[in-house]
Formats: C-alpha cells, structure tokens, sequence
C-alpha cells in the first residue's frame, strides 16, 4: 500500500512537470505584434503565411499606433512592435529592422475636382487658413479637415514634413488608423486627410472613391516611392529589445525574405532588399 501511494504521487508529479512544460511551450511558440496600424494588415498577411511554414506557430498582430508599439516592446508586453517611421535619438534601446518602404499622400474624394494643392495651400487647410474648396480652385464647400490622433506615427512625419505643430491644426474629424481616414475621406466628397500611401492606393484599385494628391508637383505612387522621387516616404520597421528571442528573429528574417515580398507588394509597400 505504501509503495502504491508513493507510486500515485510520483506519477501525479510527473503529470504535473508535463503539463507546466506543455504550457511553456506554447507560450514559446507565439509571437505577440503590436503597433503602427500601417504596418498590421502587412503583419497580419506574414503572420498567416508565417503560420503555415511553421505549424505550431501562432503570430497575433494588435494596432494602436507607433508609440504603442514602442511601449509594449520597452514593457515586454509585445514580442515586436510595428513601427512606420524612422527611430528616435532617445530609442536606441531597442533595435529596429526595416522589412517595406512606404510614403504618406494628402488624399480627398475621388469626386473633388482639385487636382493639386501646393505644400503652403495644404498647411493653411490644415491651420484653418483656408476654409472653402473655392479658394484653392474647387467646388464652393467647406472643407472638412481629418487628422490624425497623438501617437500615430503619420501625425509626426506630416507634422514635421509641413512645419506644423498638432495644437496649430484645425480638425474636424480625428481618426486613429488609415482605414478610419480612407473611410472618412470617400465617404465624404469634402474632405480631406492624409494616409499611407501603400494603403490607398490599395484601396482606390479597388474602387473605393478616393484619390491622392501630387506633393511637390511629384504624383503619390508607389512607382515615385520605389524611384526615389516621392518626398514624404518612411522605413517600416519591426523593432525588439536590443536581444530579440530565437522566434521573434526567425519572424523578422521571414519578413524580410523573398518568400514575403509577393506580400509586401500586395499591400502597395516596397520591398527591402536584402543582401
């Protein structure tokens, strides 16, 4: 009897060490992405395929912004954060790798008659300045201005690109991510916004009623992104702690591979050529 109770707790242990070492397991074989709403739909495609190449594997890709992404990493509530711009000064405690290159385009509805709006044009829409389609060649309609809430990557660049600062811009709609913008923005035949370009341009293929804008006097193309003529292009990187774990590195090189630029092209984003 005593050796059959000892027998029973031995086993009991054991099945105990192996269900703790089957959750360790999983947890070891998912990979948590959060971040630039540019970069999800991307993620969300080279986490499917990602997926499949490695069964067992999972790959949940959250949005929220650029500075989301940057949080979490720092925190270690996500294994990756999707980044869609350059990295700052005082970032340098995580490592970034650009895996697409994408641009940021001034779109309206596809139904607006102006064709092209000069860089200072644009800033005074933005400020409040001009106010009425008619006075930069359009249609007698106030203009509605959509911009972009704190913390998305895009607000920055756009902001900087224009000299603005965000308290000098006079919205009337704050959207998050750039389906919220293409939405707003062909929804609404007087409105105006700025997005990804690789989303747009995706989006407006498929006859969503949008259209870009030239800046510059340069036509918002992927074309004019990948020659290197568009001025308001952008790295989109995945960024880790400076020691990424063994899968989060395999995802990276993954999204970087050949195997994924059908992917990246799929959503309108230049792939980054590795050599």
């Amino acid at each position: 009897m005593r050796f059959l109770r000892r027998f029973v707790w031995v086993t009991i242990g054991v099945l105990m060490l192996t269900g703790l070492s089957a959750v360790s397991i999983a947890s070891s074989h998912k990979l948590v992405l959060t971040g630039s709403s540019t970069i999800a739909p991307l993620a969300v495609e080279l986490g499917r395929r990602f997926e499949s190449l490695h069964p067992g594997m999972r790959v949940d890709v959250q949005t929220g912004g650029s500075a989301r992404g940057i949080n979490d990493t720092r925190k270690g509530i996500a294994d990756i954060g999707m980044v869609s711009r350059a990295m700052k000064a005082d970032e340098q405690d995580l490592q970034a790798v650009t895996i697409a290159l994408d641009g940021i385009g001034i779109i309206v509805h596809a139904s607006n008659p102006v064709a092209a709006l000069t860089r200072q044009q644009i800033a005074d829409i933005f400020t409040g300045k001009i106010t009425n389609w008619h006075e930069v060649g359009g249609k007698d309609a106030r203009i509605t201005v959509v911009n972009k809430a704190e913390g998305r990557s895009t607000l920055e660049l756009f902001l900087a690109y224009f000299q603005l600062k965000n308290s000098e811009i006079r919205p009337h709609i704050v959207i998050g991510d750039n389906q919220q913008g293409i939405k707003t923005v062909s929804g609404n035949p007087h409105a105006i916004g700025y997005v990804s370009i690789g989303a747009a341009e995706y989006d407006a293929q498929r006859g969503v009623p949008l259209k870009l804008l030239p800046l510059d006097s340069v036509a918002a193309s992927v074309v004019n992104l990948r020659n290197g003529d568009y001025p308001l292009s952008r790295p989109l990187n995945l960024v880790t702690r400076m020691t990424p774990t063994a899968l989060a590195k395999r995802f990276i090189d993954f999204a970087r591979s050949e195997q994924a630029y059908d992917l990246v092209e799929m959503q309108y984003f230049i792939p980054v050529s590795v050599d």
